[in-house]
Parts: C-alpha cells; structure tokens; sequence
C-alpha cells in the first residue's frame, strides 16, 4: 500500500484543531523516533526510510517497525509504508543493530491524531509539534493502491482546503531533515 500524504505548516494551528475536533475524536500521542541506516548511508540515498517508533498514548505504550521504499510520487514524496506492531522495542533497536544498522536521528513527536473519513477514504489528520522545529504541521494521510495515488491526493488537498490549508502552506520539509539541521 501506498501512504498517499501531504504535509503543511499550520499558521493558526488553534482553528484547525477545532474543525479537526468537530470532525472526529482526538487521540494524543508522543512519538519517540529512531531512523536507522546501514553505514554508508545507502538508505537515504534510495529515499528508504527504515524507523523503530515508539508511541506514548492514552492506552499505554506500542512499538511499530516501518520501512517505506523511495517515493512514487514526487510532488507529494508519498511512498509505499510497510509497518508492523512487534512487543519489545529494545529487542527492534538491538535487531536492527545487529543486522548492521546504525542510528542516524532520534526525535520526538507531539502529535494529535484524527480518524475520519471524507470523500470515500479512511483519512488520518496529525497535528504534530516537534520540540526542536518551530511551528505546528498538519500531515493527511490515506493508505491506497498505486494507481489511485493521484486520486488520493486530490481528495487530501480538498480535506486541506476545507480546513483552510492553502496550496502555498503544503511543504516537502522531513522532520529528519529540520532535526538534523537544527542540531548541526
């Protein structure tokens, strides 16, 4: 499946909250994330991502394993995810490892997480904050076949619009890539 997404910078994160709110309940979490790559930095360079991440949420705490492949489509950078839940994230850490694998980054992430659907999709709406990055983002998210990427996009984009996102506001800007620069 392909994570169709578009991500953007919020400037009244407030008003968006609302209509986020009116539209579903709210789930609050902390994500703590780890990227891994092999020491020649093979990963990023294919636009792979390999991460163990740990969620802090109202119901405890869950570990999940994510590799997403290089994107399949440039405007938005959506990219085929493959994810699954494991029970000991220092058994994932020490895994990876083993295989050969180093750290590059760890971050946290505050994030409030909306499931809703609009036109037709599953959606999930993310207001996240990163300690280290000024500003608040919205991420939109849709799990999709390939050939229904354009589609899915269009359907975010009109979620976006509906909550006052302007097509000028949406930004390919990682979190990895903010972190890093803010610790260089």
């Amino acid at each position: 499946m392909i994570e169709a997404e578009l991500k953007a910078r919020v400037h009244v994160p407030e008003a968006v909250m609302r209509q986020l709110d009116e539209r579903a309940a709210a789930r609050v979490e902390v994500y703590q994330d780890t990227y891994y790559d092999r020491p020649d930095g093979s990963l990023e360079k294919a636009d792979q991502e390999l991460r163990v991440r740990t969620v802090h949420g109202p119901d405890g705490l869950r570990t999940l394993l994510t590799y997403k492949d290089a994107a399949v489509d440039e405007e938005s950078g959506s990219k085929p995810e493959h994810e699954t839940q494991v029970a000991d994230s220092e058994a994932a850490h020490t895994i990876f490892q083993g295989l050969g694998y180093v750290p590059v980054i760890a971050f946290q992430k505050r994030c409030r997480n909306y499931d809703f659907t609009a036109r037709g999709r599953q959606m999930l709406a993310t207001l996240v904050r990163v300690p280290e990055i000024d500003g608040t983002f919205l991420e939109v998210e849709t799990l999709v076949d390939e050939d229904e990427v354009p589609a899915a996009l269009e359907d975010i984009r009109a979620v976006l619009a509906e909550l006052g996102i302007a097509p000028g506001d949406l930004t390919r800007e990682t979190y990895t890539g903010a972190v890093a620069a803010q610790r260089r």
